[in-house]
């Protein structure tokens, strides 16, 4: 399978300070894939890496099959809060934007322009969130892009027009076969939106992989404390735990049904996979930190396939 991004031990520093780190992630083409984390996690950074806007500060990222630079007039970028000119009117941007990309549609863009009625003379600076929103939006899609990365691009909408925003993106996923990373801290989006998943958290790759196979892969099992831990079934891996006086529960990932009797098995949403993961690094990171306060990114590397 072809893959539209791939990152071998990518990382970038800000002087003591790894904002990502040990990067190592394949993107299969033809996904839509939701990127999410907490703030500060590295989602941003490793956007920024793919399209060329930052200098890796170890090892080395590849898009469509080349360096960012050498792709970048195949990649549409989005960033967070969708920049655009506020001095500039809607036709403006269009204009520019032709005259700055070889192959840009411009007349595909005036058309969706008028569909999505954003008044060509109004100046950018007076839109809506959501306006300015699907005019970025818009701007991307004429490039004709086969890869597409959105950073945050609907943080700040009202529901109305983040669904407005989400449909538009889909009908031109479906009508050009665009590869996709959105990212976004709302869950619920991402399931409406995406068919593939990477956590960030504490500027590591956590997990990785098809939602349906992530969910169908992901259990949490709850029953009675023993003293000194209750054995795990085995073949599992433990993703998170919680404990109370009288009872555990687990989050596991097990590519089988669990038949154990000593648990009861609960399904898992996407929102408690992702809560998981990110408790996990959280609690990992503590761990680590109380023993031996780390000075270079962690040696541990997640091996992410496609």
């Amino acid at each position: 399978m072809n893959a539209v991004l791939e990152a071998h031990g990518l990382g970038k520093r800000y002087g003591r300070r790894w904002a990502l780190a040990d990067c190592d992630l394949t993107i299969p083409a033809s996904r839509v894939v939701g990127l999410v984390g907490p703030n500060g996690a590295g989602k941003s950074t490793l956007l920024q890496l793919s399209v060329g806007l930052l200098t890796p500060s170890s090892g080395e990222v590849a898009v469509l099959g080349g360096t960012p630079a050498a792709k970048l007039g195949k990649i549409g970028f989005v960033a967070q809060d969708a920049p655009v000119y506020a001095g500039m009117t809607v036709a403006d941007h269009l204009r520019i934007a032709a005259w700055a990309n070889d192959g840009f549609d411009l007349e595909g863009a005036r058309a969706r322009v008028e569909q999505l009625d954003l008044p060509a003379r109004q100046r950018a600076g007076r839109l809506s969130g959501g306006q300015r929103a699907q005019l970025a939006l818009t701007l991307a899609l004429a490039k004709k892009p086969k890869f597409l990365l959105l950073d945050e691009p609907v943080a700040s909408l009202d529901p109305l027009a983040r669904r407005e925003f989400l449909q538009l993106l889909m009908a031109a996923v479906v009508e050009d076969d665009i590869s996709v990373i959105l990212s976004s801290h709302l869950i619920a989006d991402l399931e409406r939106a995406c068919d593939y998943l990477v956590v960030l958290a504490g500027s590591h790759v956590q997990v990785a992989g098809p939602i349906d196979e992530l969910v169908a892969t992901h259990h949490r099992l709850t029953g009675p404390r023993q003293r000194g831990g209750q054995p795990l079934p085995s073949g599992q891996e433990l993703v998170t735990e919680s404990h109370t006086d009288v009872q555990s529960t687990l989050v596991v990932r097990h590519d089988t049904p669990i038949l154990d009797p000593a648990w009861t098995v609960s399904v898992v949403s996407l929102e408690d996979l992702v809560l998981a993961y990110i408790a996990r690094d959280k609690d990992t990171r503590g761990k680590r930190e109380a023993q031996d306060p780390p000075s270079t990114p962690s040696a541990r590397n997640l091996k992410v396939a496609s």
